[in-house]
């Protein structure tokens, strides 16, 4: 009986980690990630508009700006493009611009002024969103508490992404980690300085 048991245990760990000895559920949320970075940019270039990454410990949403009333809003009507949670055990950590940022799961709450949002993407004037960082809400970055590390992740009223995906193309220096702790597993996503998001390979720490 023993021996089974313990057959039966091994058998789920290997289903786990799939036939390459990699975290299937890891590399499903790295998947996932990329594949949503990659359609909202597409979005936003076709529709002139400029998104962003709202990063909280254990998830993220995606967000746009509104050039009518000149903030952040979460984007409601396009399932896609919806609040992601990790499941259980996996959870984020963001370095933007060299410098750690201290995530928190109340980023992750829409603003209660920001409820009425557009179609996809849509502004709601006539006026074209700018398409590079000073344009953006007039911060040189477009983004709240990223001058003092310290601030870690953006206030809920704000709606201010960590990370920009900007309509031209462009993007803040960023690398956010998808991580396995009890199993120092874990898959980073990179910008270059061509505007490109790379997802690199899952990696297993020295024990």
């Amino acid at each position: 009986m023993v021996v089974v048991i313990i057959g039966i245990v091994i058998a789920g760990a290997i289903l786990s980690l799939g036939s390459t000895g990699q975290d299937r559920g890891l590399q499903q949320e790295r998947d996932r990630l990329s594949a949503l970075i990659d359609y909202v940019r597409d979005r936003g270039a076709m529709m002139t508009t400029e998104y962003g990454i709202v990063c909280g410990q254990h998830g993220y949403r995606f967000v746009y700006y509104d050039t009518r009333s000149m903030q952040w809003l979460p984007e409601t009507l396009d399932d896609t493009l919806r609040e992601r949670k990790l499941p259980t055990g996996l959870d984020l950590q963001l370095i933007i611009e060299g410098r750690t940022i201290v995530l928190d799961d109340k980023a992750l709450q829409i603003a209660p002024s920001a409820g009425a949002a557009t179609a996809l993407g849509a502004p709601t004037s006539s006026a074209t969103p700018a398409a590079s960082n000073a344009g953006v809400d007039g911060n040189p970055t477009g983004i709240a508490g990223i001058s003092d590390p310290s601030l870690g992740a953006p206030s809920a009223q704000s709606n201010a992404p960590q990370i920009l995906l900007l309509s031209s193309g462009d993007t803040n220096s960023f690398e956010l980690t998808i991580e396995r702790p009890s199993a120092r597993r874990s898959v980073t996503f990179k910008s270059g300085s061509d505007g490109s998001v790379t997802a690199g390979r899952i990696l297993e720490a020295a024990r």
